[in-house]
């Protein structure tokens, strides 16, 4: 069965269950126990020393830096900060020197909080808590498992990065629920700037937790863990295949065996990669060479007077420059609420950090909808030249939009040109030769468009509205590029009376 011959376990009249466990490599200099540097792409094994490699007679020395941005999480999902201990859990891995990893057990650093979804739903955190990353094994040949390779490459440099690991309660019931939680999930993160997110180059995974129930059963089922999910589309595409994968096995009268598996991206399936290990498996015990981890309570308020705006707040500030409730269930203010394409655009400003393009545009006077529209659709298509736009230029080239000096199109060739080089956008503008027509040359120009699409005209006439962006097209080829869209329509709009 493929993730495309599936049918959806909701179609078979079972419910997904599912909690997931996402580890973030933390934003430190070096490694948790030592003084290695922790940075993506190295050669490999030239991060390495006699702590991280587990050599005989070395000693863990805690990163204070680590321990902070953990609690920086912590107190963005509203969790507790609670002493800690660290454990070993013992098993071998060819990527684990030591055959364990330090990590926390029954004493975590964070305890008891919640992510909530932008659409007002809570999602529990069990814990947060911080524990040592390991090494990359690269398996080469065959198709890169295990199973079929020739042989196998370790690179150490991972090996000791910290971690935290944020396990979430099971209270996921969809694939899109998942991703819209790891979504903002990392949002958070980077905007602590505890982790910078990247799943593409491994700094953030999730491990997901999948079962199905009968529709309206209040009991969990049996689970599976998917291990190592890398992007969110293969989130997605893994649960969804699972979840249905597990109500075909209950539909054929069998049970579902609790398992770790492992995510096929071209096979598109999961396949089972060992049965699932309890806490027993990996005979934790308390690590002998570190000592208790107790945040004074003025470390903790330091770390929490320090948070920025995390990134509900951020959208609810957006909300409000457009008229729209801070929050669901919240009074209106006057205006308009956001449509969903605003929406959209919220959510994509404040992912890619250019709210503040957004906010301070408006606050110069920019109308918030054409400063929300121009950031999320042209901006963010390179949001890091983006973030080092200069503010000032960004709302000039706004206020010459709507003072229609430049039309729409024209804003977005000066945007672009702006983003690459810099620069002043008046001059940009001058030097193309972009200007806004007058009201008589755009008159002039739709009347000869129009006359010369007489069937067009009369299709338009009698109500085929979205003939309008034909007309539109029309004009700016013979106006080469300068009529504004919107004062197209609107003379369209005058002539069809």
């Amino acid at each position: 069965m493929t993730a495309r011959e599936s049918q959806p376990a909701t179609a078979r009249g079972y419910e997904p269950v599912i909690g997931l466990e996402v580890h973030c490599e933390l934003r430190t200099e070096t490694k948790l126990f030592c003084g290695c540097r922790n940075a993506f792409g190295d050669e490999p094994n030239t991060n390495v020393c006699p702590v991280c490699l587990g050599l005989p007679g070395s000693l863990p020395v805690l990163n204070s830096k680590a321990v902070e941005l953990a609690m920086r999480i912590g107190l963005a999902l509203h969790c507790e900060i609670r002493p800690s201990t660290f454990h070993r859990k013992n098993y071998f891995y060819p990527d684990m020197p030591k055959d364990y990893q330090i990590s926390q057990y029954d004493e975590p650093i964070n305890v008891g909080g919640f992510l909530e979804l932008p659409d007002g739903y809570r999602v529990g955190v069990v814990r947060a808590h911080l524990e040592e990353d390991t090494g990359k094994t690269t398996h080469v040949g065959g198709g890169g498992r295990i199973h079929d390779a020739e042989y196998a490459l370790v690179d150490y440099n991972r090996a000791g990065v910290p971690l935290v690991e944020i396990v979430s309660a099971p209270d996921l019931r969809s694939a899109a629920q998942a991703r819209t939680y790891v979504a903002e999930l990392r949002s958070i993160l980077v905007a602590t700037d505890a982790s910078d997110g990247r799943m593409e180059e491994g700094s953030m995974r999730v491990d997901a937790n999948v079962s199905v129930r009968a529709a309206g059963s209040a009991d969990l089922g049996t689970r599976c863990e998917i291990k190592n999910l890398n992007s969110l589309r293969s989130l997605v595409r893994a649960i969804d295949y699972e979840a249905a994968r597990q109500a075909e096995v209950l539909e054929s009268g069998e049970a579902v065996v609790q398992q770790t598996r492992h995510w096929d991206e071209k096979e598109s399936r999961t396949v089972a990669l060992r049965s699932k290990e309890e806490a027993f498996d990996y005979r934790y015990f308390p690590e002998p060479d570190l000592v208790p981890v107790a945040p004074d309570p003025q470390w903790q308020t330091d770390v929490a007077s320090a948070l920025p705006p995390l990134p509900a707040e951020r959208r609810a500030r957006l909300r409000q420059l457009l008229g729209a409730p801070a929050a669901p269930g919240a009074p209106w203010d006057p205006g308009a609420p956001p449509t969903a394409a605003q929406e959209d655009q919220i959510a994509t400003v404040v992912e890619h950090g250019l709210d503040e393009l957004v906010t301070s545009a408006a606050e110069d006077g920019v109308a918030p909808s054409l400063a929300l529209a121009r950031t999320a659709n042209e901006a963010s298509a390179d949001p890091h030249r983006a973030r080092g736009l200069d503010r000032r230029a960004y709302v000039s080239l706004l206020e010459m939009e709507e003072r229609g000096q430049v039309t729409a199109t024209q804003a977005k060739a000066v945007l672009a040109e702006l983003l690459e080089r810099g620069g002043d956008p008046v001059d940009i503008a001058r030097r193309r030769g972009f200007e806004a027509l007058g009201a008589d040359s755009l008159a002039g120009a739709v009347a000869v468009v129009v006359g010369a699409h007489p069937n067009e005209w009369e299709r338009y006439r009698h109500g085929e509205d979205k003939l309008a962006q034909f007309f539109i097209g029309q004009v700016m080829k013979v106006t080469k590029g300068k009529a504004d869209g919107k004062t197209v329509v609107a003379e369209l709009q005058r002539l069809r009376g």
